[in-house]
């Protein structure tokens, strides 16, 4: 490992932020599974109500440079259309 302190300091900060992002993107496959998992139960209410979350945790993904926005786009697109218009 390095001896100047400012780089010390900047693989502290990139330690830090893998966690979180590996943390944030851990949350949104565990959204997205229950979204499925609802749309696969034929319970049109719920599956809808945690679609509008999990576009909103992608959004949020996407605004904080976590993933990029296709891939989010990707994402929403497939459950929306997997989820039957009600």
């Amino acid at each position: 490992m390095a001896r100047h302190p400012s780089v010390i300091k900047r693989h502290h900060q990139s330690l830090k932020r893998h966690k979180r992002n590996m943390e944030t993107k851990s949350k949104l496959r565990t959204l997205i599974k229950k979204a499925r998992q609802l749309i696969e139960g034929k319970n049109h209410e719920n599956a809808l109500a945690q679609l509008r979350v999990v576009n909103k945790a992608l959004d949020k993904a996407v605004s904080r440079g976590i993933i990029k926005r296709n891939t989010a786009s990707r994402w929403i697109s497939r459950l929306s259309s997997a989820t039957p218009a009600a």
